[in-house]
């Protein structure tokens, strides 16, 4: 028994008619002060529960027999039971007055304890016990039954005691039914608090407490043991730690304590942090549980403003990853937990990758149930970060729900954040190109942040003695960060050509790099002229290019991506569509989404098995073609990036459609002269050329278009290597009957004509 004494204090008993029990010393608080720590709160706790104990044992006296004593640790004597909590010898009437000493000694430290409590919650420390009667807002009886299983993790004699009063020394836990005997006068009192074991009350709905398993199954309710979960044993013992169960699992965040990430700050922003801080009490205290859930894509701030939010209202963030959890039970009890952890600390409760506990199968349903439940019950804020779009409905109950869209930001706050990146390294890169880079890379503040840390990384290795970040640097890091959102939803274009190896009539061409000259300059445009507070939508650029197989569609696409240094996907379309209804919405909407955070240039090739004439409608298949016509529409309005469609038949495409696009591009079959420069752009100055070789006959005699004319450079090259020589016009002719023959056309050199197959 734990008794603050002094050691030359005599220590007093009370006298019974045949011998005497100890009776508690006063207590060393002197009058109505509060408890010094919580340390000396569980003392006087800890005595009061010895006295009751002295009381069950001498309710439930055995004979004490010496001989036993031969058969020590096998029983527990009376003899040893006298040494553990004093002598309790027995009146020949029961004991009866000795036993209303006992309890009148009991009801007198009750209440010196729960006034010392309460002085305590006004002025003095904060006591575990108390506190977490308070948060769980448990019973009398279900705050002793807390104390009485963590007697034992505090002195190992509570063994033995529990073990002589359930009459088997195997039994060292408390008992439902011991539990009911120490804290219940009668038996109809008994009867009643039985129901604080109901599996829906406090002690065991938030896990307090639990059973213990044995080996003889299952065991009626009064005989099962009881032991307290390990993390509410190390909370009521004063040990500021995580729950083990999730230590692992979780990170600590304190208030103030910088993410490494630009939170993006905006005016709906604030006025949400404002609402929080009307919403809180000036003590710290919510009006009742909140959940906000933080939407926005990688990198737009939302782990930095639940950091700003833990700032306003001084509370760490408990963050744990839903992506990094197994799934199945335990990641179940993970987040079950970490609700839990946060109302013990207390701490928001910060739950990042929420978007794969909204997957379409049953352990993401379970596991999501199992933290709106946490949520529920605990969490006095939680913030709930991801991408899709989610409403609880009726799922989280009376706990206010607020959804919090991350804001776009514009392309002057963008360019700051690049300016501010660069300056945390030695960067020779001027404003104006970061200025741009804003405008060609429409990347989230994380993202900026990674691809400048990146950029540096890259430096350090080329010159580790001289770190400088160049152009080239950022612009390498920028197009490595966007080559991952598409992988698997597109095929990455490597951009080999240049302006120079690409021939058109001046007015295309012109177009091309009017295209250009718009994605470089739209940071100035949308940010520094305003016109991105101006619009919605349609802040993308969108383009049509129109022509023959072969034109250089597709070499203009990798033209103008070369020259932005921006990443360049293609897309097949007559992959993307589906004939199942939906589906094919589905598959862009993959396309588009993960575009938006790559910030690359889309080229949608095969446009032709979508886009037709919408007016025709024949059938219910073609009015649903309309839709996905329409919902693609949507899309290309929505992205702020470069996409760009090609197809080989424009009179399929509706007027309604071409009137929304920005450029339309026609790529015409080449004539005569502009064939003669293909071959001269194709031929690379490398290859060895028989002097009686003349262009101008090629593109004379072979009619066809670009994609074929490099068709037929690359086979005679092939030919005269072979052959030990350079390329001769024999070579070119040979090659240019098999492209003919493939494309199912005759060729006759001596007619220099072109003959249908």
């Amino acid at each position: 028994m734990i008794w603050r004494r002094s050691p030359d204090e005599p220590e007093e008993r009370v006298e019974t008619v045949s011998g005497t029990v100890a009776a508690p010393p006063p207590s060393a608080r002197p009058g109505n002060q509060p408890y010094a720590d919580a340390w000396e709160h569980l003392e006087d706790e800890l005595t009061r529960l010895d006295l009751l104990l002295q009381i069950g044992v001498m309710r439930s006296r055995r004979v004490d027999s010496d001989p036993l004593a031969q058969l020590q640790g096998l029983v527990i004597t009376d003899a040893e039971i006298a040494r553990l909590l004093g002598p309790t010898d027995e009146s020949k009437d029961g004991g009866d007055a000795s036993i209303r000493r006992l309890e009148a000694a009991a009801r007198n430290l009750r209440e010196s304890i729960d006034s010392a409590t309460a002085r305590s919650r006004q002025d003095g420390p904060r006591l575990p016990l108390p506190y977490l009667t308070r948060l769980f807002q448990l019973t009398r009886a279900e705050e002793q039954c807390l104390l009485i299983c963590l007697a034992p993790e505090i002195d190992r004699k509570y063994d033995k005691i529990f073990g002589y009063l359930h009459d088997d020394v195997t039994r060292k836990r408390p008992s439902v039914e011991l539990v009911l005997e120490l804290t219940c006068a009668t038996r109809r009192e008994s009867l009643d608090t039985r129901s604080i074991f109901d599996p829906m009350a406090p002690l065991l709905r938030y896990r307090l407490v639990r059973f213990v398993e044995t080996a003889e199954g299952p065991l009626p309710l009064r005989a099962r043991a009881l032991a307290l979960d390990d993390r509410i044993a190390g909370f009521l013992l004063g040990n500021r730690l995580l729950d083990p169960l999730i230590a692992d699992q979780v990170n600590w965040l304190e208030p103030g304590q910088s993410t490494g990430l630009a939170s993006g700050d905006s005016s709906g922003f604030e006025k949400m942090r404002e609402s929080l801080r009307a919403y809180f009490e000036p003590s710290g205290e919510a009006r009742s549980n909140i959940a906000l859930h933080v939407r926005g894509p990688y990198g737009s701030g939302r782990l930095a403003r639940a950091a700003a939010i833990s700032e306003e209202l001084g509370l760490p963030l408990l963050r744990v990853n839903a992506d990094d959890l197994p799934p199945g039970a335990q990641r179940d009890d993970v987040l079950w937990r970490a609700a839990r952890e946060s109302l013990l600390w207390p701490a928001i409760l910060c739950v990042e990758g929420f978007d794969s506990l909204l997957a379409d199968d049953a352990e993401a349903r379970r596991s999501l149930r199992a933290l709106l439940e946490g949520i529920q019950l605990f969490s006095r804020c939680s913030m709930l970060i991801g991408e899709r779009s989610w409403h609880p409905r009726r799922q989280l109950g009376e706990v206010v729900f607020v959804e919090l869209d991350g804001d776009s930001l514009d392309e002057a706050t963008l360019a700051d954040f690049w300016a501010e990146h660069a300056g945390t390294v030695h960067s020779s890169i001027r404003e104006a190109d970061l200025r741009s880079l804003a405008g060609r890379f429409r990347f989230t503040p994380g993202q900026v942040h990674d691809a400048m840390r990146a950029a540096r990384d890259r430096a350090t290795w080329r010159a580790p003695h001289e770190v400088t970040v160049g152009e080239g640097d950022i612009h390498h890091a920028c197009r490595s960060l966007s080559s991952t959102a598409l992988a698997g939803l597109a095929r990455k274009v490597e951009p080999r050509y240049r302006w120079e190896d690409i021939v058109l009539p001046d007015h295309q061409m012109a177009q091309l790099k009017s295209i250009a000259d718009q994605v470089r300059n739209h940071h100035i445009v949308f940010g520094d002229w305003g016109f991105g507070r101006k619009l919605s939508y349609g802040k993308g650029l969108s383009a049509l290019f129109a022509g023959p197989s072969g034109t250089g569609k597709t070499m203009a696409a990798e033209v103008v991506a070369s020259d932005l240094g921006l990443e360049l996907y293609k897309i097949d379309l007559s992959q993307v569509v589906s004939k199942y209804i939906g589906e094919t919405e589905k598959n862009l909407d993959r396309v588009f989404t993960a575009a938006e955070s790559a910030s690359a240039i889309l080229f949608f090739d095969e446009a032709d098995a979508l886009f037709g004439k919408r007016s025709e409608v024949r059938d219910s298949h073609d009015r649903y073609a309309n839709v996905e016509i329409s919902y693609l529409l949507q899309k290309m309005e929505e992205y702020e990036g470069v996409a760009i469609l090609a197809t080989n038949l424009r009179r399929h495409m509706d007027d309604a459609f071409l009137r929304r696009l920005q450029f339309v591009i026609e790529f015409p079959f080449p004539s005569c002269e502009y064939r003669e420069a293909i071959w001269r752009v194709t031929l690379p100055p490398e290859v060895p050329l028989d002097g009686e070789l003349d262009l101008g006959e090629l593109a004379r005699d072979v009619r066809l278009s670009g994609g074929n004319i490099k068709n037929i450079a690359l086979a005679a090259a092939y030919f005269a290597a072979a052959d030990g020589g350079a390329v001769s016009m024999s070579h070119i002719r040979d090659a240019s009957r098999r492209e003919y023959e493939k494309l199912g056309r005759g060729w006759n050199h001596e007619r220099k004509t072109e003959l249908s197959a």
